[in-house]
């Protein structure tokens, strides 16, 4: 017996906003992870995440049959530019993370993933000559009052916030320009660090890494690298697949959000006045942006079935 469409697109969406809370719960609970791992230097941590990354994910390419897609990417050298260029900005993001968990600044990752939104309209203005709409522009400018109020009353600049979101943002950009899923795209990315990651454990990484010396529970904690990184990709993937972008654009904020609980109640990072008046203005700004960009989406909508009906 057949399924209804209807019910079978309510089981998708039901699934696709399971995934989608599932990937950005673990992309908020990481901290945690690498706190695990904190008596590491930063760049060892990274190069456990690059290496048990490049082996799960090549697992996974092979499982899915995803090989194709693969060497299609590689056989284009103007992809395989743009994914090293991407490669490089994904690995610096990656070891500022780790940086910023170990020395007690999870505050600042997480003001960086809630402006990461932000700096992409922006960013998608300046590169992409996307136009902003009215609401758009007075968020992006909440979000700069925002940083200059840190910046003026505490003499603080939040490079690592800052950092994080341009990074990941222009990363997000260069793999728009490039056709190849993500699933293909990070393990091209990942293995095309592999061999710098490689290099470093041979030659200077620390006495933590050897895992002929270290105990289980160390290197199973090293080797768990490869699942922090792919288990929210691949949940992520399976939520894009299924519910609107729009969707998951709500859904990103759970993310910094537990970041920012975090480091408050279980790290008791300090959070001046500040520092809450910077999350203000970028929590506001994000209010801003978030009902703006609804109102743009049932807009959209309207029209389009505005048009299919007159069609």
């Amino acid at each position: 017996m057949s399924q209804n469409p209807t019910n079978a697109a309510d089981n998708a969406a039901k699934i696709g906003v399971i995934s989608a809370i599932a990937a950005y719960c673990m992309w908020g609970i990481a901290p945690v992870y690498f706190k695990q791992l904190q008596a590491l230097p930063a760049i060892d941590v990274l190069m456990h995440r690059v290496v048990w990354s490049a082996v799960i994910l090549f697992v996974l390419i092979l499982g899915l049959k995803q090989w194709g897609k693969v060497v299609l990417a590689v056989k284009n050298l103007r992809v395989m530019r743009v994914l090293f260029v991407a490669g490089i900005l994904l690995g610096a993001n990656w070891l500022l993370f780790i940086w910023a968990i170990n020395n007690d600044h999870i505050l600042d990752a997480s003001l960086g993933y809630y402006i990461n939104p932000l700096i992409n309209i922006f960013f998608g203005r300046l590169f992409l000559g996307e136009k902003l709409r009215p609401m758009q522009k007075l968020a992006v400018i909440l979000t700069v009052v925002g940083v200059a109020v840190l910046l003026v009353s505490y003499g603080e600049f939040p490079w690592i916030a800052l950092v994080l979101a341009i990074t990941f943002s222009v990363y997000g950009i260069l793999r728009k320009k490039v056709a190849v899923d993500s699933l293909p795209g990070l393990f091209i990315e990942t293995s095309l660090m592999l061999p710098f990651a490689l290099c470093y454990w041979v030659m200077f990484a620390s006495d933590y890494s050897n895992m002929n010396t270290n105990e289980w529970s160390l290197n199973a904690l090293l080797i768990a690298a490869g699942v922090v990184t792919t288990a929210p990709l691949l949940c992520f993937t399976v939520a894009a697949r299924r519910i609107m972008y729009s969707t998951l654009g709500f859904l990103q904020y759970i993310g910094p959000s537990i970041m920012f609980a975090l480091a408050l109640f279980v790290y008791h990072e300090p959070m001046d006045a500040s520092r809450f008046m910077t999350f203000g203005f970028v929590w506001f700004a994000l209010l801003i942006f978030s009902v703006d960009s609804l109102s743009a989406y049932r807009k959209q909508r309207r029209a389009f079935y505005s048009a299919k009906a007159q069609s």
